[in-house]
């Protein structure tokens, strides 16, 4: 007789959880506090509002230290090449920076003399300044084109006017007021940019090591690399504008001088300080310098613009190919995009600060952008 078991069913598995709602189930509410949103964006505006102006208002002094660091970069080659003669880099250093103060304090000396001799020669000699002028042949031209023979004249005699207007010299004066207030600021900011310059030029490798403690341990040889690149191209960018400027400011004192322009020293000086600005510097201070030559005479100023438009072409094609081929090389429309946002932002230093800026930015794109887009 076989008995038969019943083998223990197993228990079915487990259904899968099933997630239930029941309607008294809420999600966690998230309760938007509309006043402090509005408060707290507020203030960030007000905070954005307010490092806007303290930047608007440190604007001078960040240019000064902007142009104080870019000399200090262009004179460390100097100081670097005295170094290797076996020079201490502080005698270096006091030595360039002599040079430097002597270079500035002779141009003010030779400058601010003619400019007060000439204006006490104006000012003495008004009327019969104004009679040449009215009888010159340049006038007489000008009054043939206007047709009515004596349009030139009577603007002369209506500035002559004007002059003699009580009222219109108390105007005159505040504006010449304001003119003595920006010379002296002028002086001011210089004697500040000379003495930043010794600063940075005393303390350039220690600023440079210092800078790269913020760099990752990893890409610090790198970022020396790119670093050394950039204070030397800059550098030697710096020191190659002031030669073609100087080149620039010889010439024209000695061509001004053989061709009879008016204050060929001031002149030339004017020639040296807008040939600073590459690429439109030297055709800006060629005009002004033509103008003033009409004060000689029209052939005067035909010579002198007969001359910049020689020397231009020299300046492009020889000279500055020759000085500037260790510099990094900025193309012409940044120059002169650089140089127009520079000049609009801070004036001639911002037009002189902005080149090496650019130059800078290239040497970064070059050497850190390009090769990670290559790599990638």
């Amino acid at each position: 007789m076989r008995i038969r078991t019943k083998r223990p069913v197993a228990p079915p598995p487990p259904a899968a959880a099933e997630i239930t709602t029941d309607g008294d189930s809420r999600a966690p509410e998230v309760r938007i506090n509309a006043f402090r949103i509005g408060f707290v964006g507020a203030l960030g505006v007000l905070l954005a509002v307010l490092l806007g102006g303290i930047v608007g208002e440190l604007g001078t002094v960040i240019l000064y230290v902007a142009l104080a660091l870019f000399l200090a970069l262009g004179l460390d080659p100097i100081v670097s090449w005295l170094q290797r003669r076996g020079m201490a880099r502080w005698v270096a250093i006091l030595i360039v920076f002599a040079g430097v103060i002597g270079i500035f304090v002779g141009l003010i000396a030779t400058i601010v003399p003619i400019v007060v001799e000439q204006t006490t020669n104006i000012v003495e000699n008004w009327d019969d300044i104004v009679a040449n002028v009215q009888h010159s042949p340049f006038v007489t031209w000008l009054n043939g084109l206007t047709g009515s023979g004596n349009a030139i004249k009577d603007a002369i005699e209506s500035a002559g006017d004007w002059l003699a207007d009580p009222e219109n010299l108390g105007s005159l004066g505040g504006g010449l007021l304001a003119v003595g207030a920006g010379i002296a600021g002028g002086f001011t900011g210089a004697t500040i940019v000379l003495i930043l310059t010794l600063y940075f030029l005393a303390s350039l490798d220690s600023m440079k090591r210092y800078a790269a403690r913020f760099v990752p341990a990893s890409s610090r040889p790198g970022y020396r690399d790119v670093s050394e690149e950039i204070t030397g191209s800059v550098g030697r960018y710096v020191m190659g504008q002031v030669g073609l400027a100087t080149i620039n400011g010889v010439l024209s004192l000695i061509y001004l001088s053989i061709i009879g322009a008016p204050v060929p020293i001031l002149l030339a000086f004017i020639a040296f300080l807008f040939s600073l600005v590459p690429l439109v510097g030297t055709l800006t201070g060629a005009i002004i310098i033509t103008l003033v030559s009409f004060a000689a005479s029209p052939e005067t100023a035909l010579a002198a613009a007969i001359y910049y438009l020689i020397y231009m072409q020299v300046e492009a094609y020889v000279l500055s190919p020759r000085i500037m081929s260790r510099a990094v090389a900025v193309p012409g429309a940044l120059v002169v995009i650089a140089a127009v946002a520079g000049g609009t932002l801070g004036g001639v230093l911002g037009a002189l600060v902005a080149i090496p800026v650019a130059a800078s930015l290239i040497i970064i794109v070059e050497k850190v952008v390009f090769p990670r887009q290559d790599t990638m």
